[in-house]
């Protein structure tokens, strides 16, 4: 595992709405902790969001005008820090916040340099390709043939193999132990 004054290992996914990100990162978290990684992810969200409901404690905290209200029981806990009307915190900023880890799975974040895997589906908002104006996109996973480009293609589906490739890109083994 990165000790605490070690830059993490970061890998992205990167696509359109609707382009299958949340459930390949789900399933590359799923597999990478298998294998014995300790995996954080970050994901980018472009709209306002709420993790807690409307009524709860922690909701009225936060509209009472709390700047930071942690959530904290004996299985996990939760810091919600609340803008009020300052700037979206850098990438780098939120990075530094979380505790070492062997891997940090990025979703979103498409304009970051950072190694990623686009992510494509048919469904998906847009079928425009990012990776011909991305150069930090190193391949493409999707769930239909893909033949306009000189990087690896992956099936969206085929997580072994997109862990095997996240891994190899970051420079970890293919298990902890390989690390």
């Amino acid at each position: 595992m990165s000790a605490p004054d070690e830059k993490p290992r970061i890998f992205g996914i990167s696509g359109w709405k609707n382009s299958g990100k949340t459930g390949l990162a789900v399933r590359l978290v799923e597999e990478l902790t298998r294998r014995g990684f300790r995996v954080s992810t970050v994901k980018h969200a472009h709209h306002d969001f709420d993790i807690d409901k409307v009524g709860a404690d922690s909701y009225r905290h936060r509209q009472a005008g709390a700047h930071e209200v942690a959530l904290v029981s004996g299985t996990r806990f939760a810091i919600m820090h609340e803008l009020r009307g300052a700037p979206e915190p850098s990438f780098e900023d939120i990075l530094a916040r979380l505790a070492p880890c062997d891997l940090v799975l990025i979703e979103g974040y498409k304009r970051e340099p950072v190694p990623k895997i686009e992510a494509r589906r048919l469904e998906a908002k847009s079928r425009e390709p990012l990776a011909p104006s991305d150069p930090h996109i190193k391949a493409i996973a999707a769930d239909h043939p893909v033949s306009d480009t000189a990087l690896p293609v992956f099936d969206l589906n085929d997580t072994d193999a997109i862990a095997d490739f996240v891994l190899d890109v970051v420079g970890l083994g293919r298990t902890a132990r390989d690390a």
